[in-house]
């Protein structure tokens, strides 16, 4: 383990969260040979720690601090306070996600240009193209083990996938598979393959999912250059009277406020944290809050288009054992405007236990069609939907009224869904609905969005100061001591699951900013 830093020493990297953006960004750069503090709200979980028991393991890894909402979407009316089902614990969101790694689209880093002027959607296209990030995207690959990628098997098929796969084909699909997931298929880089336990959500009691927890964080330490300090709440990024940031004000996990001083401070806390510390950094100098002087910080908030669609049969599936998300069609992922929408979707193999059903299912309320529904759960398989939600200005994180235990407002969320959101979901519904009626479903449940855990967008990536937050370092345009490393500096969405593009992202600005350390204009 490395010696802890000094409080006072200003030649750290002080990173802001510690999952996919900061745990990866903060390894890199100490296997760089950069001094790096990452402040992570909280706790540190070990493998063994994690509960494969839904709500218990909710209740163990959700920011559960409260949070506000407004906008007509659904997750306004069902669950006002938790817009988002992400993660307080080292490691972030990495530790619960499911380990879909796809690379976005060519079309996707260029939306404004390949979809055109879409009323009410606020497009532009990224300062990157897929041809700058591909040697990062293959060097992700290569480091989270992503299956069909650098020769590593697919993973095995759970009874889900059989079902999902043999009415996909039936209806005309070809790009079927277990797709390309961060999990381990053969033992690799010191962990061993995937059990086939289930419970991915929960936290991998195998350590066959890549997570920063357990496959970056550890390598960083190692080296003396990284310290992760648990528990460790930001409230503010401080600057001097040029305008750089000079470090951080923290509570520790005494409760005691803090100031650990900074070269550079990179902000990774998701899409709702991150602008929230920005807009509650407001000074004199930047009253409006830090890196705003375009006015888009919090703007632009993307959760992707979501769904699900379970599929009742007469035999049982057993859903919920296996590697819950190693399934997908992609077949609907392309952009073709002949749908009636813009962009594309993924379908993938979804399993929610029975509380987590129980609480999202909702086919109209309590009653005869809710019981017989969940009557139904062992008969039953499940599909997310996930693709390309249109950016907004008016989508957005502000600050609330409310205030948290330290006194600071607390993140609203505001959403509307885009006329192309919905057209898009409700062709979803329908493509997935005829998966499951092709091999027989004596029933077809579309259910409503959940809490996001894909948010994007809020400081976003723009050639141009004026249209965004951060160059395409993720490099604030105002402030060049200060950066964005999550997945709040996307510009748009992509149908794809985010976590590969971010690490992709995190791998690229490592390189920038030791470089740029070394060359001393930052």
């Amino acid at each position: 383990m490395s010696a802890p830093f000094d409080l006072n020493d200003d030649s750290v990297v002080v990173i802001v969260g510690s999952g996919a953006g900061g745990g990866t960004l903060g390894t890199e750069l100490a296997l760089k040979g950069v001094k790096v503090v990452i402040l992570e709200a909280g706790k540190r979980h070990n493998m063994e720690d994690f509960v494969n028991n839904e709500w218990e393991s909710f209740g163990q890894l959700a920011w559960k601090d409260m949070r506000t909402t407004s906008g007509s979407w659904r997750v306004h009316k069902n669950f006002p306070n938790l817009p988002a089902w992400i993660v307080k614990s080292v490691g972030g969101s990495t530790v619960h996600w499911a380990g879909a790694s796809l690379r976005f689209q060519e079309h996707e880093f260029k939306t404004r240009s390949t979809y055109g002027g879409l009323d009410g959607a606020n497009l532009l296209d990224w300062p990157i193209t897929l041809a700058e990030l591909e040697p990062y995207y293959a060097r992700a690959e290569d480091r989270m083990g992503v299956t069909r990628t650098n020769g590593i098997p697919g993973l095995p098929g759970n009874n889900n996938f059989k079902v999902f796969e043999a009415g996909a084909k039936k209806v005309g699909y070809t790009e079927v598979s277990t797709g390309r997931m961060a999990i381990n298929s053969q033992p690799r880089h010191d962990r061993g393959s995937c059990q086939q336990i289930g419970f991915c959500f929960q936290g991998c009691k195998s350590g066959a999912k890549w997570s920063t927890l357990i496959a970056e964080i550890p390598r960083g330490e190692e080296t003396g250059n990284l310290e992760v300090r648990p528990e460790s709440m930001v409230l503010k990024i401080e600057h001097d009277d040029s305008g750089k940031v000079t470090g951080v004000v923290y509570v520790d996990k005494d409760g005691k406020t803090q100031r650990q001083k900074a070269r550079i401070v990179a902000v990774a806390g998701n899409s709702i944290e991150s602008p929230r510390l920005l807009l509650n950094s407001a000074s004199n100098m930047f009253p409006d809050g830090l890196a705003n002087s375009s006015g888009q910080v919090g703007r632009n908030y993307m959760r992707h288009m979501t769904g699900s669609v379970y599929g009742i049969f007469e035999k049982p599936v057993h859903m919920y054992r296996g590697t819950t998300m190693a399934g997908i069609v992609r077949d609907e992922a392309h952009h073709n405007d002949k749908r009636g929408f813009v962009g594309g979707y993924e379908m993938e193999t979804l399993s929610l236990g029975v509380p987590f059903m129980a609480a999202f299912l909702d086919p109209g309320g309590w009653g005869r069609s809710f019981t017989s529904a969940m009557d139904g759960y062992v008969n039953t398989a499940g599909m997310w939907l996930v693709g390309e939600d249109m950016p907004q200005e008016t989508n957005r994180v502000t600050l609330a009224d409310v205030k948290d235990q330290y006194g600071l407002p607390v993140a609203n969320v505001h959403f509307d869904d885009h006329p192309n959101d919905v057209a898009m979901r409700n062709h979803a519904y329908a493509r997935g609905a005829a998966i499951y009626d092709a091999v027989g479903a004596v029933r077809t449940l579309p259910t409503p969005p959940y809490p996001s855990t894909h948010n994007l967008g809020t400081n976003r990536m723009s050639a141009k100061p004026r249209d965004g937050v951060v160059n395409k370092h993720g490099q604030t345009h105002d402030i060049p001591n200060l950066f964005i490393s999550d997945g709040s500096q996307f510009t748009t969405g992509g149908a794809e699951n985010p976590t590969l593009t971010i690490v992709a992202l995190a791998i690229r600005q490592a390189e920038f900013i030791a470089q740029e350390m070394s060359r001393k204009t930052i």
